[in-house]
């Protein structure tokens, strides 16, 4: 006989980095569909749920906002003691409950409206870009206009991510919601000093963040940073920081720039995913500040891939075909993220060669791992050019015979 008791409401706990005495419990799903408010102990009876949290000894203060909820203890409280209570105490109300905050409009007051207006506008126009990366950003909570976000994902300990905040993030809030005092980041970068973003005209200590004179080199006139440092910075190992600064897929710039106390160094590094940039002062003190922004890869730079991926499938033995698309990248020294979708975009560029040529796809020696065929958009720009191939395994290999004859 199947078990047909629904599975058990999951309650994610999430700390604040600023506030011990707040906690975030977040659901799947919101609390009360279109429905956020802020109670004290006095507003919590029309509210279920805000009743059964001030049952427990401790809670002082609740917030709920769309899928979260947040609880502030009192001095004497233990989060050790409150956290697996307040969570049943959730699951209880939310599984029994159709309208956790009460059935008429709850009390809202202006933190709370501020919190649903914030979220929205990130779930509408910031998060579909961000996605794209593989991050997120979502309101860890409102306090007296002050608004706390929280990175996750690829965001999270980014140095591209205080970029992000304060060309688009900070300028999108600030445009729609002028009401907002002040914009404080709480996520674990693992370093720094929030917040990012402060309403005065002082510099914020995390766009300035100091970076120890040890991993600076500059004895023998050229700027050297430290491997392992900089490698973490960018999300990747020393070694395969190392290989993509020997073969160009990670760029390297340094210019040097009159400040007002005198000349300053700025470092950026480009990787394919991350970047990084810190300025040398001539007082010898160094700051890690947001990397610039990278210039397009020029036309050049993409021909000479398509030159080396063509030249490398050609002095390729029968045998030796055909070569996977992560082979091909790591056989021509290409190893970060992206790669294989660089690889790929040259072999497109081959395509159009060959086609226009009158030659055989050099690009149909390359596979994938899993199936032993091309990409599919390998047969769809085939077909595009008017040369369509069968997605065949033995159409293929009679197409590669064609391949033996190098020019």
């Amino acid at each position: 006989m199947s078990d047909l008791t629904p599975p058990k409401r999951r309650v994610r706990v999430q700390a604040s980095d600023r506030d011990p005495m707040t906690m975030r419990f977040l659901l799947d799903s919101d609390v009360q569909p279109g429905s956020s408010a802020s109670f004290t102990a006095a507003e919590a009876e029309s509210a279920p749920l805000a009743s059964a949290l001030f049952a427990i000894d401790g809670v002082e203060q609740v917030q709920v906002g769309g899928a979260s909820i947040h609880v502030r203890r009192g001095a004497g409280a233990e989060w050790t003691d409150l956290k697996p209570r307040i969570a049943e105490a959730i699951r209880r109300v939310l599984d029994t409950c159709d309208h956790p905050l009460g059935t008429a409009q709850p009390p809202r007051d202006d933190d709370a409206r501020l919190l649903d207006q914030v979220q929205d506008l990130l779930d509408r126009q910031a998060n579909p870009a961000i996605a794209a990366h593989g991050g997120s950003v979502s309101v860890d909570r409102v306090e007296k206009a002050r608004v706390h976000l929280r990175f996750a994902g690829g965001c999270q300990g980014c140095a591209a991510s205080s970029q992000t905040l304060r060309e688009g993030i900070e300028t999108m809030l600030r445009a729609a919601l002028p009401e907002i005092a002040e914009i404080i980041d709480v996520t674990d970068h693992d370093a720094g000093v929030n917040p990012y973003y402060t309403s005065n005209d002082a510099p914020s200590p995390k766009l300035t963040r100091p970076v120890p004179a040890s991993v600076v080199d500059h004895s023998e006139g050229e700027l050297r940073i430290d491997p392992e440092f900089l490698a973490r910075r960018l999300g990747l190992t020393p070694e395969t920081l190392s290989a993509g600064l020997a073969n160009g897929d990670i760029e390297r710039h340094v210019e040097t720039r009159t400040g007002q106390s005198g000349p300053i160094t700025r470092v950026s590094v480009f990787a394919p995913t991350r970047s990084w940039a810190a300025d040398l002062h001539d007082n010898g003190r160094i700051f890690e500040v947001p990397p610039p922004r990278r210039e397009a890869r020029t036309e050049a730079r993409t021909a000479t891939l398509t030159d080396r991926v063509r030249a490398h499938l050609n002095s390729l033995d029968t045998d030796a075909r055909p070569i996977t698309y992560s082979a091909l990248a790591r056989a021509l020294g290409l190893y970060l993220p992206g790669s294989v979708r660089k690889v790929t975009q040259a072999l497109e560029a081959t395509m159009r060669e060959d086609a226009a040529a009158d030659r055989p796809f050099v690009a149909a020696g390359v596979v994938n791992r899993h199936s032993g065929l091309p990409g599919k958009g390998f047969f769809d720009l085939a077909q595009a050019l008017g040369r369509a191939i069968p997605e065949d395994q033995e159409a293929l290999a009679t197409y590669r015979q064609r391949l033996t004859t190098r020019p």
